[in-house]
């Protein structure tokens, strides 16, 4: 028996999206200024989305309109505002955990809207992974508010909404022209939140512009196609459970790059986060020969 190569090969393309908003911490911190989380959380999303609807020259129609905003509140908006009051509020670490819970909740809402079976080996995975991230990122002396878990919680349940909805509806456009949708829906949502509650941003530097446009030309066009991608042809739980990826890459570039220490405890972390990944997408791999084509007519083969 063969695994499917295809689906490996979706698989590794999805995993490079988490993978890439590892680094979206260490680009924030070097390259941005402090105090500004809504407005650049609308800079990352509009320009970008805005550039892709340049380029697929599509917009939504009919039903389309409002699940373009839904899903983009879910996906960007709320997601990433709540992201960021978890992350004033708490610790790093704490934030990271919280988050972790996500793919427990990919799993029950999978059941919930898609009927899918809640399989106990990707029930532990998410487990593992959330302990994982933990022992990676949490510190001793970290510290809970209760407003910070709220708001974490609540992202981590946005965000698995998004995730399982954009599976169920499955939109009838490509997947630059759905990431286009989305990123422009959620990048003005953002907007009055943006104008009305933070102070205009300073004089950029080119240091700034660098940084917004990594954030939004490579963290969020160039992943979220992909991320879209993996869910169109991928189980969202499966899915969702690289998001453990994420505070992986984010504590191996501090590592790399800012000289932290990586202490036993995160190393042990580090690899029960590789293996609840690995377990997760095993639970939900397909182990049957890849049999041929039935018709060799172009019309039975879909791009």
């Amino acid at each position: 028996m063969k695994t499917n190569s295809r689906y490996v090969a979706d698989l590794m393309a999805t995993a490079l999206a988490p993978a890439i908003w590892g680094s979206t911490y260490i680009v924030t911190t070097a390259f941005l200024p402090a105090g500004y989380p809504l407005t650049v959380a609308m800079l990352r999303a509009l320009p970008a989305g805005l550039l892709l609807l340049f380029l697929v020259r599509k917009l939504p129609f009919g039903i389309w309109w409002g699940r373009a905003f839904v899903l983009g509140a879910l996906n960007f908006s709320f997601f990433w505002a709540m992201l960021f009051v978890s992350a004033y509020r708490l610790p790093g670490g704490v934030a990271a955990t919280v988050g972790a819970v996500q793919p427990l909740i990919v799993i029950a809402l999978s059941q919930l809207f898609l009927g899918k079976p809640i399989r106990p080996l990707a029930v532990l995975a998410g487990l593992a992974g959330m302990a994982g991230v933990g022992l990676l990122v949490l510190t001793p002396n970290a510290g809970l508010d209760p407003i910070g878990v709220a708001a974490g919680l609540a992202g981590a349940v946005s965000m698995a909404f998004g995730t399982v909805l954009t599976r169920r509806w499955a939109p009838p456009v490509s997947n630059l022209t759905f990431t286009a949708w989305q990123l422009t829906a959620g990048g003005m949502l953002l907007v009055p939140f943006a104008f009305f509650l933070e102070p205009a941003l300073p004089m950029p530097t080119a240091a700034n512009i660098a940084g917004i446009a990594y954030l939004g030309l490579i963290g969020a066009a160039f992943t979220y196609q992909l991320w879209f991608r993996g869910l169109s042809r991928i189980e969202p739980s499966a899915v969702a459970s690289l998001g453990f990826l994420s505070p992986l890459v984010a504590t191996l570039l501090g590592w790399l790059a800012l000289g932290q220490s990586l202490t036993p405890v995160q190393i042990g972390g580090l690899a029960m986060v590789l293996a609840s990944v690995w377990l997760g997408q095993r639970t939900m791999m397909p182990l049957r020969p890849i049999r041929p084509a039935a018709s060799p007519e172009p019309a039975n083969h879909p791009a």
